[in-house]
């Protein structure tokens, strides 16, 4: 596939290189979720420049940098003593090299120094502060685990806490981006296409590759990809967040699980986790893996008790409602009956997220101070998809979201904007739409 979008962050990336290589050296830190093209951006962004790249994997500290001595001398055109066998004594190497010249260092997985020798941290934050100001070095260093890369550099007891010049994190490609691969990959795509796309992939690249590079664009097709043998989707969720969860990460999953299937206040979760406590691993959840986000009705007081849970990633979200879920037909193949599942569940579940893609879509005009739904504590008869209230003073947008527009019911949407309007608005001029496949 093509290299698309991320304009923003690779000037942001050429501008510090400018910067550490006439000034002095510079510390960029890039984080987001695994596939979601880290490295691909940081690759551009020093394409034809002198470049080190080193990825951590996780194996003895003296077989790393043995594999790292060539590495360094052939992209640098330089001699590297042998005998290095510490990451601390290869760094220090490398920052005297930059007193001289001018490099680019790149260190791809660095949260999988923890792993290895967690000393490592200190060192370079020694040898760091050290060279900083008399060398001319851009270090880039990425992480795919959430938690730990925010550990490293934004909890205060860590060494490297404060080093970092800039923090980048990459979220997934942006509507009009998907729609340009769409235009590009499948000219004659539908609508239902690109919800589809939305709704799998969440706009990750590495997934929306993968659908683009096989030259898979349709529903169906994108079904029938995901779930066979040998998928690369099948076991993507669990990989993805075992390398954030660790060992004990089974109340997680029965949580995140309870969440995509549509239980998804407090206490209903606990009630299906057989009335488990489970106060902390939602706020870690939240805070600590990035992972759900804590849902109020629009204009809530942020102490207030009236809460639903979303899983923020779209991917997660389906692997969870279906690969997790049915597990046990993939256990012995029966990937029909799984793609048949997912086939007539999608015209309810892609409805859930085409209200997520035009809240989306709300947020990428810039034209709003916030939006979200709107429900009362007991009951939902009242509930709005989505309410958005405009920059302009007392303005908002209300709208009803439904798949196809001949099941609107324009007198319905009408009594819920009253009820609206006399509860929390009353004040405002209120926009009412409805929104389809055909507004997309």
């Amino acid at each position: 596939m093509n290299f698309y979008d991320r304009t923003g962050e690779l000037g942001e990336l050429q501008r510090i290189r400018k910067l550490s290589f006439g000034d002095h050296s510079r510390l960029t830190v890039v984080t987001g979720r695994r596939r979601i093209g880290k490295t691909s951006l940081i690759m551009k962004s020093v394409e034809g420049l002198p470049t080190v790249y080193l990825f951590v994997s996780r194996r003895n500290e003296a077989t790393l940098c043995a594999e790292y001595i060539p590495i360094v001398a052939q992209s640098l055109n330089s001699f590297v003593p042998p005998e290095i066998r510490t990451f601390r004594s290869l760094f220090r190497y490398l920052m005297e090299l930059a007193t001289n010249k001018s490099f680019n260092l790149v260190i791809d997985e660095f949260q999988e120094f923890y792993n290895i020798n967690e000393s490592v941290y200190s060192d370079m934050q020694n040898i760091w502060d050290a060279y900083r100001s008399r060398s001319m070095m851009n270090l880039i260093v990425s992480g795919s685990v959430y938690s730990l890369m925010q550990k490293i550099f934004q909890n205060k007891k860590e060494p490297l806490f404060g080093r970092a010049d800039n923090i980048i994190k990459l979220s997934a490609f942006d509507l009009s981006t998907l729609k340009e691969i769409m235009r590009d990959y499948n000219p004659y795509y539908t609508n239902d296409d690109l919800l589809a796309l939305y709704s799998f992939t969440g706009g990750v690249p590495k997934y929306v590759e993968l659908f683009c590079d096989n030259i898979i664009l349709n529903i169906d097709e994108m079904i029938a990809f995901m779930v066979r043998e040998n998928s690369p989707f099948t076991d993507e969720g669990k990989n993805l967040l075992i390398e954030e969860f660790g060992k004990n990460y089974g109340t997680y999953f029965s949580i995140l699980s309870a969440i995509s299937g549509g239980v998804n206040t407090q206490p209903e979760i606990e009630a299906a986790l057989g009335d488990k406590s489970i106060g902390g691993q939602i706020k870690r959840l939240i805070e600590d893996y990035n992972i759900i986000v804590r849902q109020r009705p629009i204009l809530s007081k942020e102490g207030s008790q009236t809460v639903r849970y979303e899983i923020q990633d779209n991917f997660i979200r389906f692997w969870f409602n279906y690969f997790d879920r049915h597990r046990s037909l993939m256990e012995i193949k029966n990937f029909r009956g799984l793609q048949a599942i997912i086939k007539s569940g999608y015209p309810t579940y892609s409805g859930i997220m085409l209200e997520r893609y035009f809240k989306q879509q709300f947020a990428e005009t810039f034209r709003y101070r916030a939006i979200g739904s709107w429900w009362e504590a007991k009951g939902d008869q009242n509930e709005i998809d989505i309410v958005a209230l405009r920059l302009e003073k007392n303005k908002a947008v209300v709208a009803e979201v439904k798949r196809q527009g001949k099941n609107f019911k324009s007198e319905l949407l009408a009594a819920k904007v009253e009820h609206l309007r006399h509860k929390l608005l009353p004040k405002y001029e209120i926009e009412t739409v409805c929104l389809s496949l055909e507004d997309m």
